[in-house]
């Protein structure tokens, strides 16, 4: 009887679970291996490059910007007119991409340049990420697109942590973007209509969040990169869900991840030679990053998006847009869907990155709000 109400107790609280149930973490992979495998007949009915219509108005912030997924992203966008910038940890390397897609654009029979700068950025910094946010603030000019691109998988990897104390997956996939979309939050609405857009992953679908350990320091989980990744991609989603819920329809933000597919990147480099040649030989099955884009420019610039986000705010749905690599609007995990789970993971992640529980609303209404990694935000 005793197990039993046990039991009961742990399947109303989800929280106290250490982990997902068999059957979950079983559709979870059945998920995440239907991407991998079917990816391309899914989406062909997508062109590459993705089309574009002319975005002359559109201003968007790209993080991660100098390779793979978000440097076409940048690029793309600013080809079509848009006011980009590249927000980057290598301002060197982003000024030569710029130099080098100038040169090429004016070649190309273009007369007026690409409108695209470079402004600096650092994930593994919250002080960086503030820093930012102030400078760029400070230009009291519309953002009408946030898209929170960079990421990391350090595949195969030991347990690291950013200057913060956080794990690094943590930290660069989900502290990070969080923080930087609150303190971008003045900008977003000044430009009316506007979007956060997360960079996520199929990979969440079998991710599972402890909200009192975040950073893998209690011993009851093992640390392996996959762990962090998945979990850090999970809690992403599980704070955009809450944050989409209650930013006011008034305020003109639309909320959505989305998962570029699986595409070819360096991820590979940590481990065995032999698993980075069947990783390379794989062609087929993986995307480019022009094709892995293609789910963020539409995410960016798509008109059905803002409507479709409000239909899910209207229809009192306790989750985020979410985009799949296919362009088409689909579900979240399962896990994803816990409300008591968001909601705790909401408040610890405001609490990680040093804000106060009230900050959202205080933020809305204009009000200088503290955060324990810089000077008094604005």
């Amino acid at each position: 009887m005793k197990r039993m109400m046990s039991n009961e107790i742990v399947s109303s609280n989800k929280t106290k679970k250490d982990g997902l149930g068999w059957m979950v973490w079983l559709r979870g992979w059945v998920n995440v291996l239907q991407e991998i495998l079917l990816q391309r007949i899914m989406a062909s009915h997508l062109h590459n490059p993705f089309p574009l219509p002319p975005l002359n108005n559109l201003t968007c912030i790209v993080t991660g910007s100098t390779s793979g997924i978000g440097s076409e992203t940048a690029r793309q966008l600013a080809e079509a007119g848009a006011h980009v910038v590249m927000a980057v940890r290598n301002i060197k390397a982003a000024h030569e991409l710029i130099q080098q897609w100038q040169t090429k654009y004016y070649c190309s029979g273009k007369r007026l340049p690409l409108n695209i700068q470079a402004m600096e950025l650092d994930l593994l910094s919250l002080n960086s990420v503030i820093r930012f946010s102030n400078a760029w603030n400070a230009r009291l000019s519309p953002l009408h697109v946030l898209i929170n691109n960079a990421g990391m998988f350090s595949m195969g990897g030991a347990q690291k942590f950013s200057e913060d104390g956080y794990e690094q997956h943590l930290q660069v996939n989900h502290l990070a973007p969080a923080l930087l979309s609150l303190l971008l939050l003045p900008s977003l609405i000044r430009a009316s209509q506007s979007r956060i857009i997360s960079v996520n992953s199929v990979i969440h679908y079998v991710g599972f969040v402890d909200p009192n350990d975040l950073n893998f320091l209690s011993g009851k989980r093992k640390f392996s990169s996959l762990e962090g990744y998945s979990s850090s991609k999970l809690a992403q989603v599980m704070f955009n869900n809450v944050l989409s819920k209650r930013l006011p329809l008034e305020t003109g933000i639309s909320v959505l991840c989305l998962s570029p597919g699986v595409v070819q990147t360096n991820i590979t480099r940590d481990l065995p030679r032999f698993i980075q040649d069947i990783y390379s030989a794989l062609p087929y099955i993986s995307y480019s990053p022009q094709e892995g884009c293609r789910s963020s420019v539409f995410s960016a610039t798509d008109s059905q998006i803002q409507i479709y986000c409000e239909k899910l705010k209207t229809d009192q749905k306790s989750v985020c847009a979410f985009i799949s690599q296919s362009c088409q609007p689909t579900n979240s995990s399962e896990e994803a869907h816990n409300v008591d789970t968001s909601n705790k993971v909401w408040e610890k992640t405001i609490e990680l990155i040093g804000l106060p529980l009230n900050a959202l609303e205080r933020l809305i209404e204009g009000e200088e709000v503290p955060c324990r990694y810089g000077n008094p935000y604005q």
